[in-house]
């Protein structure tokens, strides 16, 4: 007889760590399926020189911080290797090379096809499968015209085969300036955007821009919207970029044989063209379910499927916040599922019911608001102890000024400054 689990998580990369962590926590049978060999997600297939944004102090999964110096800013093997151990130290049930096929339902359980394996069969599921499944590669005029190199960031891995080459990087996000800062010591660059970019200092008022966040509960919030489309500056990307080292310059019009033609009407030899364009879900297995509308993308309110009652999302880009798709996300989005699938997934309403999906969401929305307020006060109280009604005045205004900042009023930062 087939064990019936309360929750099986697809996926064993940072959201699905974080997802076992909170269901061991809870006492729920569960299994993690990871379609790899081993537990970390897609970080072994990124750049070599990729690293995270944010500090180690701030770039931990629930119950293990992040080891080493605690302002380091952790490099791809570095984070890989946390997540080999995170899995190890927690022991959580993660069965590998378990590629999921499909999904479907078998009265009030989940029944999910996994390639070699036959069926698992479990109340709830969630897809920790995050937002990088499939290079999201716009179908520019002239494209197939065009007989250069055309590649993702994903399939792009150091600068040395780009070297005195003429690239042109197509996004104007992280991980695009990033590599084009990288390539433009080693090639000509430029960087094509839509719009100019936007940064955000790392650092403010002498501490990394991650405290402040953290600090604010800003990095926690889901209206922070388009914010997660600026760059981190470290003090030395925007002033290279005025520099044109690399240049930027408006979206090119279209490919030709040879090149590109920039929106002025100028031709531009190029030996390659890399799109840093980010990711599209890659989720088949739900759209026998009703999971995904016609583009693939699914139907979810803050990781909570809006069509499929006991079916959760935890790593989608801006499932609640800004940080949804990372390490320092992944495990307050994680939380939040979780005691969300306790309350509600585990007492399903038959397939085809959508009361008890729209009745939740209420509950999910107010949950996440309380957690970055907690988050909040918990980090003010950690930097700013309350000894007495100044410092806890002075904690306060500080905070109000920085959330102001990002609000939009951009002089509130200045005006504290000069204090």
């Amino acid at each position: 007889m087939n064990t019936i689990y309360d929750a099986i998580v697809i996926g064993a990369g940072q959201a699905g760590l974080a997802t076992g962590y909170y269901l061991q926590q809870a006492g729920l049978r569960f299994v993690i399926l990871e379609a790899d060999d081993e537990p970390v997600g897609s970080w072994p297939h990124y750049y070599d020189s990729v690293a995270l944004n944010s500090p180690a102090r701030y770039s931990s999964l629930p119950g293990l911080p992040f080891p080493g110096r605690a302002d380091h800013y952790p490099v791809r093997d570095e984070v890989t290797a946390y997540l080999r151990r995170y899995a190890s130290h927690f022991q959580l049930p993660i069965i590998t090379r378990a590629k999921v096929l499909n999904i479907d339902r078998a009265g009030r359980l989940f029944r999910v096809i996994i390639a070699g394996r036959g069926c698992y069969l479990a109340r709830t599921v969630v897809a920790a499968t995050g937002f990088f499944g499939r290079p999201n590669m716009p179908d520019l005029p002239g494209r197939d015209r065009y007989q250069g190199r055309v590649l993702h960031t994903a399939d792009y891995h150091h600068p040395e085969p780009f070297r005195d080459q003429r690239v042109v990087i197509v996004g104007g996000a992280n991980g695009a300036v990033h590599i084009g800062l990288e390539l433009a010591q080693v090639a000509n660059v430029t960087l094509a955007t839509h719009r100019p970019i936007r940064y955000l200092p790392q650092t403010l008022l002498g501490q990394d821009i991650h405290f402040w966040l953290h600090l604010t509960g800003l990095d926690n919030r889901q209206w922070l919207g388009d914010k997660s489309m600026l760059v981190y500056d470290n003090g030395e990307y925007k002033a290279r970029i005025a520099a044109g080292q690399p240049d930027r310059q408006p979206i090119f019009k279209c490919f030709t044989p040879d090149g590109v033609v920039w929106s002025d009407g100028r031709h531009d030899k190029v030996d390659a063209v890399i799109f840093g364009t980010g990711y599209r879900p890659h989720l088949p297995y739900l759209a026998g379910l009703g999971a995904l509308d016609e583009t693939g993308y699914v139907l979810q309110q803050q990781g909570v499927s809006t069509t499929v009652p006991g079916l959760y999302y935890v790593g989608l880009i801006r499932q609640r916040s800004v940080a949804s798709t990372t390490i320092r996300g992944a495990g307050v989005d994680a939380k939040v599922v979780v005691r969300h699938l306790r309350r509600y997934g585990l007492a399903q309403q038959p397939a085809g019911s959508r009361a008890l999906v729209r009745q939740s969401h209420a509950w999910a929305t107010r949950s996440s608001e309380w957690i970055g307020l907690i988050n909040m006060m918990r980090l003010a109280l950690k930097q700013q102890p309350i000894t007495s009604p100044r410092l806890v005045g002075e904690a306060l205004v500080r905070s109000a000024i920085v959330s102001a900042g990002f609000l939009g009023f951009g002089n509130a930062t200045s005006l504290y400054s000069q204090r």
